[in-house]
């Protein structure tokens, strides 16, 4: 996999500032296999989801919202 510069992890804490709580649903459901956000070797999961519980989390109306 492609190591990402700290630039490259900033521009992505930069854009997870910026979701609401349905794009980081949208996103956690819809992401293709190995999305910078999700992979375990970098640390932006850990940003991605205190910012989506600083916004209240999942509720049921996201999701119902975000469907499937």
């Amino acid at each position: 996999m492609d190591t990402l510069t700290e630039a490259q992890l900033q521009e992505w804490r930069d854009r997870i500032d910026k979701m609401t709580a349905m794009d980081c649903v949208r996103l956690y459901r819809f992401a293709p296999t190995a999305h910078p956000v999700f992979r375990v070797d970098l640390p932006l999961f850990d940003y991605f989801l205190e910012h989506f519980n600083k916004l209240g989390g999942m509720t049921s109306e996201i999701s119902k919202a975000i469907g499937w």
